[in-house]
């Protein structure tokens, strides 16, 4: 190879690596950019491969990669404008299950390292969960290095066949200040919960797909435990997904205080509003809104799994999954006590700081790449 790394002596060709994202979560997205950004401000050359969409709402030209559009489907020619755009890649990093499934099928008959990122796991039942088995395998085996972005995740990798599984750096990229924000913070929070019709009453704040497996059928049924309180809290949901119908009619034909506001933009700011934040998952990764959550002194009620208990250590509520009661009773008894407030929100300020930064976490992949692209010594 032409270099050493993109660090490496003047003269040299600097790392060429290729970012492939496919449907991309929001977490995902926001790594890649926060990537992309650390290593070309470190003199590694970067093109993202990702959907016109993730683009439009993550401006990678604006880090100073190139971005190539390829649609998230299997079809050839997404293939093949993936292979084109890694036709000179010194390495290759896939973000996700299915960006990696491609990636590896681009790559074929190529010597160039695969390093692949599991931000998350897939959800599937009965003959599709043995066809997900089946890619995850494949991906496992492909991968020169799969990075998990929780323990768990490092351990599925290497049951499915991974040679080299290791925890990842993943920063909780800041989020954008809006330039326009020139009220004053009150007066902001106050608008905030106004608009949701929670002015003087408990707001308690949830933000996620709205698919089967993230809780909020359990969610629901928690709200049954608070109903006997006086202010009445109010769930907010911001999210889409699959369940919106479904959850929206049991809103209204058991009458619950919930309300699904759809996907919003304005999360931060809706923190920011809420008494307490709320994950009820059945499995997580590095969470967005349990970080999140920290990072603005929000308490946080989440169900103990995945990675949630690693991410969050002792600054959160911490329930089973399904368990309605408990989480209910978790989030009544926390609205209830204010010193407990006070403890977990100060505790959760302490473990955000534990996290990654977004440098750390470069420092982490750049060191990954370096090892996977060195010439090997003649002995």
């Amino acid at each position: 190879m032409s270099h050493v790394s993109s660090h490496s002596p003047h003269g040299q060709t600097p790392l060429h690596t290729v970012q492939v994202l496919g449907g991309g979560s929001a977490g995902s997205s926001a790594h890649v950019r926060s990537l992309a950004a650390g290593l070309a401000a470190r003199g590694v050359r970067v093109t993202v491969c990702a959907p016109d969409e993730a683009d439009r709402a993550y401006d990678f030209a604006a880090t100073g990669a190139r971005h190539v559009p390829v649609p998230r489907s299997g079809d050839p020619a997404s293939v093949a404008a993936l292979r084109a755009a890694c036709a000179e890649a010194d390495l290759v990093h896939a973000h996700g299950l299915h960006a990696a499934l491609r990636a590896s099928v681009a790559l074929t008959g190529r010597r160039v390292p695969l390093v692949v990122t599991w931000h998350t796991r897939s959800y599937a039942e009965g003959a599709r969960a043995r066809v997900l088995r089946l890619l995850e395998r494949r991906v496992a085996k492909a991968a020169a290095v799969v990075l998990g972005a929780s323990s768990d995740l490092v351990d599925r990798a290497r049951s499915r066949g991974a040679r080299d599984a290791r925890l990842a750096a993943i920063a909780l990229p800041a989020p954008p200040r809006p330039d326009d924000a020139v009220e004053e913070p009150d007066s902001l929070l106050h608008k905030a919960r106004a608009e949701l019709g929670a002015v003087d009453r408990p707001l308690i704040l949830a933000v996620g797909a709205l698919e089967r497996h993230c809780g909020y059928d359990h969610l629901l049924d928690a709200t049954r435990v608070w109903r006997h309180l006086d202010p009445l809290p109010l769930l907010v949901v911001a999210g889409e997904g699959p369940e919106r119908g479904a959850l929206q009619r049991r809103i209204e034909a058991e009458g619950l205080p919930a309300r699904l506001v759809g996907r919003r933009d304005d999360v931060p700011e809706l923190l920011a509003a809420a008494d307490l934040a709320v994950v009820p998952s059945s499995w997580e990764s590095r969470s967005v809104l349990a970080q999140e959550a920290l990072h603005a002194r929000v308490p946080l009620v989440a169900t103990a799994v995945g990675g949630l208990p690693e991410l969050v250590g002792d600054a959160a509520e911490l329930v089973p999954y399904g368990d309605a009661e408990a989480l209910g009773t978790a989030v009544a008894r926390l609205l209830a006590d204010p010193v407990r407030r006070d403890e977990l929100k100060a505790r959760g300020e302490a473990q955000a700081a534990t996290w990654p930064s977004e440098d750390e976490t470069v420092t982490q992949v750049l060191s990954v790449y370096d090892e996977l692209t060195q010439p090997v010594p003649y002995s």
